[in-house]
């Protein structure tokens, strides 16, 4: 047998903390941790790096997790953070605009998105720019609260990108691919054994394509690199870099305005696009980490990981607005909205450092696990808005959405400076075991103890605040035989939060309760996985938008937001992961749920999903793999207004309804040689229209039936 590197004993000493290091010289011992350490399978896995910090697996997590593998990446051309969310179990893609996402699970927004377990929660609840895929090896989703591992956020959803790291041999391969709206896709990706202390792993992307808006196009690149280096056997140091870049063009600041004075819909082209011709939108990041685990002894592990993010945002926005709501968008002509510019800027800086001592010790007849650690974040940023307010450019009549091709003056962006400068601050210390009562019978108990620290001014708002709260967390599991377990998990979230209420005040920190009870069980010889959960979740202080008004800081309008209390989610989740039958693979997930305590929210929310994602590969004909994504959910409206007297309708009530929708995407892949494969993926084929979202009261349309096709080679 041939021996194993240092590098690979000190990574299964990482994924085995229990093994003791002297018994890691064999090959026999090597193997068998490294096997331990890879429970992954085409659509099935069965470790987590994201619900916690203990040595558990997904069937042992209290809480429900669904893994987005690197195969299902591969199969879909998931090459995009939003659409791969849109094919999990839980998550909602919430497109209001084609540069600035929001998300949702459960009803409520998911702003914790980690990568490798660190990071803080998004700045105002949104991603901005195209987050290219390219760099995760796969993305986790923790269902409902994740205090352990966040401690702040809210009780939704934690979306976990796990970085690709060095592989045990040379291996990589180049991939190309083509779609409808001109788009063109090189990709690269190649893993290096040095010597037996040293990997390197590389990862480069050139992304540039057009879309199916009106003068839309976005062009990216994408730098990684990650080395691992085993100084001894019983230590691994990992560190890497990323630089990515999206550049947009035409991107939406707001959307498309759904409803004429009169109540009726508008129903625009799916191409229409409010943005001038020189609307842009360039978000550049730089991400460095360096991550080091050693074994303190034969069963306890001490882990220290940094993280450094630095962001830089420029963009030349130009949004539409009524410019009488009570007229509102002519019918007739459809005249009756005002253009309205900016400038931009945005720059953030993140850095987040963790250390954890875990381990396991005996105790009344029992082995049980332990997790104390420290975490420390730093969030600063940046942002300054600029507006045209002598110029007649900056608030332009608008012709008829029809007849708009986006051609109006560059404004002279020197009016109004208006931003933020603020620092954040968090500090944590947390605990975590997970205690055997009897070999089936398992307590997961702990707590986070977070302080939050904000200085400096946001668009005229003190942000400043100097807060600090104790985070609970309890969970119970049960095997009742090998091959299912049942669960129940409480735990609690707080967060301060950034919007303003229409007097420009800062809202009351959210705070949030989730409790969930379901059960996990194998299936098919242990090739899928079933899970089951219910859940309660509720909410205090949750911020609701509440129209627009005037920033007396800027004389510009802005959206504003009211806090809502005793919001609440109830409902189910099921889903099915793995191998279903011989050559039949996938998920297929089912959530339902209710929410109640604002009609606003109940409206806009789809409250039934949908997802399934399947592939099918004959035994007669194994070279060939045919698949289908199905996207559904159901029906959701916004109610907009009355109609006013200037209609003879005047006092109906104007509501934006999308109707329940599906959208099936398929793909087909051929094995030409070992080496070559080529694959054609089909998006949307039935040409459903449909509005991205009903979050704002403006919106836009998802794309018509598109196709790609892609040829990797791979050494």
């Amino acid at each position: 047998m041939k021996m194993l590197s240092r590098v690979a004993v000190a990574v299964s000493l990482a994924l085995a903390p229990q093994a003791f290091a002297a018994e890691m010289q064999t090959t026999e011992a090597m193997e068998r941790l490294e096997i331990k350490g890879e429970q992954q399978s085409g659509y099935l896995a069965k470790e987590q790096e994201s619900a916690s910090k203990l040595d558990i697996s997904i069937k042992e997590t209290p809480q429900t997790v669904t893994v987005i593998s690197a195969e299902k990446l591969k199969d879909f051309a998931l090459h995009d953070l939003n659409s791969a969310l849109e094919t999990s179990a839980t998550i909602n893609v919430e497109q209001v605009e084609s540069d600035r996402t929001y998300y949702t699970s459960r009803g409520f927004a998911v702003n914790n998105f980690q990568i490798d377990g660190l990071g803080l929660p998004l700045i105002n609840d949104n991603t901005h720019g195209r987050v290219d895929a390219a760099l995760y090896e796969r993305i986790e989703v923790v269902h409902g609260a994740n205090g352990i591992m966040t401690g702040v956020g809210s009780p939704s959803a934690t979306v976990n990108l796990v970085r690709k790291r060095p592989k045990s041999e040379n291996q990589g391969y180049v991939s190309a691919t083509v779609g409808s709206w001109n788009t063109k896709r090189l990709e690269a990706d190649y893993s290096a054994v040095v010597n037996d202390a040293f990997r390197v792993r590389a990862v480069v992307v050139a992304d540039d394509r057009e879309s199916y808006l009106d003068r839309y196009g976005n062009e990216g690149q994408v730098f990684y690199a990650v080395a691992d280096y085993a100084p001894s056997t019983n230590t691994l140091i990992t560190f890497g870099h990323s630089e990515t870049n999206s550049e947009t063009d035409g991107n939406l600041w707001g959307a498309l305005t759904l409803y004429y004075g009169d109540g009726t819909p508008t129903n625009f082209d799916r191409s229409t696009n409010i943005a001038a011709d020189w609307s842009e939108w360039n978000v550049k990041e730089s991400r460095s980490f360096i991550d080091l685990e050693t074994a303190l002894s034969d069963r306890w592990n001490l882990r220290m990981a940094y993280n450094r993010v630095r962001t830089d945002e420029d963009s030349h926005l130009f949004y539409t607005y009524l410019a009488d709501p009570a007229t509102g968008l002519d019918p007739e002509t459809g005249l009756g909205l005002i253009g309205y510019g900016s400038e931009y800027d945005l720059d953030d800086k993140q850095d987040t450092f963790d250390a954890y001592v875990s381990g396991s010790f005996d105790a009344w007849g029992q082995e049980h696990q332990l997790v104390v650690g420290a975490n420390y974040a730093r969030l600063d940023y940046i942002d300054t808005s600029l507006y045209d307010f002598h110029t007649g450019n900056g608030f332009p009549v608008m012709p008829a959405l029809e007849d708009w091709n986006g051609n109006t003056p560059f404004p002279e962006f020197t009016d109004g400076l208006a931003g933020s400068d603020i620092e954040n601050t968090q500090k944590a210390v947390y605990l975590q075991g997970r205690f055997a009562l009897t070999s089936d019978l398992n307590v997961l108990a702990g707590g986070r103890y977070n302080s939050f620290e904000t200085e400096g001014m946001g668009y005229g708002v003190d942000n400043s605040r100097d807060e600090s709260e104790f985070v609970p967390y309890f969970g119970v599991t049960y095997a009742v035989s090998d091959a299912v377990t049942v669960y129940g998990s409480y735990t609690e979230t707080f967060m301060a939060q950034n919007q303003r209420d229409e007097n420009f005040e800062r809202l009351p920190a959210l705070t949030g309760k989730n409790s969930e009870v379901g059960f996990k069980a194998d299936l098919f010889n242990g090739g899928a996985l079933l899970s089951a959960a219910y859940f309660n979740v509720q909410q205090e202080n949750l911020a609701v938008g509440a129209g627009d008004a005037v920033n007396p800081a800027t004389g510009v309008p802005e959206p504003v937001y009211r806090a809502v209390d005793g919001i609440e989610s109830r409902g189910f989740e099921v889903e099915l992961a793995g191998e279903i039958l011989p050559g039949l693979q996938g998920n297929v997930a089912l959530t339902s749920f209710d929410i109640e305590g604002d009609q606003l929210v109940e409206d806009y929310t789809p409250e039934n999903l949908f997802r399934s994602s399947l592939t099918y590969r004959p035994a007669s004909l194994d070279k060939l793999k045919l698949g289908a994504t199905y996207i559904w959910q159901d029906k959701i409206s916004r109610v907009q207004g009355t109609v006013s007297d200037v209609y003879a309708n005047a006092g109906e009530t104007i509501v934006t309804t999308q109707d329940a929708y599906g959208r099936l995407n398929l793909m087909a892949s051929y094995q030409l040689t070992d080496a070559v494969v080529v694959s054609v993926n089909a998006n949307n084929v039935t040409d459903e229209k449909y509005l991205n979202s009903l979050l704002w009261a403006q919106g836009y349309y998802g794309a018509e039936r598109n196709f790609s096709a892609n040829l990797t080679y791979a050494f």
